[in-house]
């Protein structure tokens, strides 16, 4: 099996949305941004490398978007595409690529040489580019509760969990969150440090997302976090199994979205995208006017593929 990520980079221009396509000299086709992942890396690093290294521009991943498969000389290839918005940098021609269009996204399909291709791109049309995000974290593994004599919410995390640590503070800064927000637990706390160290900004609690703040009320719990992510754009949140597959299925149940499991192992994410409400907003609004999950992309690990 050949993994493989990309992308459908998008820029906005004037108000209307705009999308790369790239020539590949050697296949003498145009595409969307795409490569193989290499060894130890995750499906969204690669994502984010290759728009980098096809088309100078450096971006910030937003929602999941499908996969793709095909045979390449007979063997399986399977391809994750992410929408992407480039941030900053310009398009100089290179080893794989030789030219660059920057389309609206109906006129891109048109150019797109495979068919595969224009089916990622209507995946990314079908909704608007500029989302809310919020990255749902669970915590990291923590040493087991029956070896810990004192207070629960002490319990640090492991050697193993501590590894897990490092690879979501490598790996959440793919989608540029704001802020970083936290379950009032050491464990949940100490899982997104450092993302909040990278970001030079204080953690902020949340008792509402943690076990015991959230079952006694979960709509309040969950009109929290909408408010996050209203408020804030893109943020980190940081909390418990014993919540989020719960605040998952709800949204997902509010958005009216196909999702029949709500996995959540330690040290996994949520890449949760929400519509933008219209002007300003607050939780005295009617639901109506709530952000509305449209995505929800289970990621079971930040830690890199052998």
């Amino acid at each position: 099996m050949i993994k493989a990520a990309g992308a459908v980079l998008w820029r906005d221009a004037d108000g209307d949305v705009e999308v790369a396509v790239v020539h590949r000299r050697r296949y003498d086709d145009w595409s969307l941004p795409k490569g193989k992942l290499d060894r130890g890396e995750t499906i969204p690093a690669c994502a984010a490398r290759e728009v980098v290294e096809e088309t100078g521009y450096e971006c910030v991943l937003g929602r999941y978007l499908l996969q793709t498969s095909y045979k390449v000389r007979g063997d399986a290839k399977t391809v994750d595409y992410y929408a992407a918005e480039a941030v900053s940098g310009s398009f100089v021609a290179n080893d794989e690529v030789d030219s660059l269009k920057w389309l609206p996204v109906a006129e891109a399909a048109s150019v797109l040489t495979y068919a595969h291709d224009r089916d990622v791109l209507a995946e990314f049309d079908r909704l608007p580019a500029d989302l809310l995000l919020v990255l749902l974290v669970r915590h990291a593994k923590a040493g087991k509760r029956s070896e810990w004599d004192l207070d629960d919410d002490l319990r640090p995390l492991s050697g193993a969990g501590w590894k897990q640590a490092a690879a979501l503070q490598s790996l959440l800064p793919l989608w540029s969150p704001t802020r970083v927000h936290t379950a009032p637990r050491v464990r949940c706390a100490d899982t997104v440090r450092g993302v909040a160290e990278d970001l030079a900004v204080e953690m902020v609690e949340e008792p509402r997302l943690s076990e015991e703040g959230y079952w006694p009320d979960p709509e309040a719990g969950l009109v929290r976090l909408l408010e996050v992510a209203a408020v804030e754009g893109r943020a980190v949140v940081s909390s418990q199994g014993g919540v989020i597959p719960s605040v998952v299925r709800t949204l997902t149940e509010l958005g009216g979205l196909r999702q029949s499991e709500f996995p959540c192992k330690k040290g996994s994410v949520w890449v949760l995208a929400f519509t933008r409400p219209f002007g300003t907003w607050s939780t005295s609004d009617s639901p109506s006017r709530w952000p509305t999950l449209v995505s929800a992309h289970y990621l079971a690990s930040a830690l890199p593929r052998p």
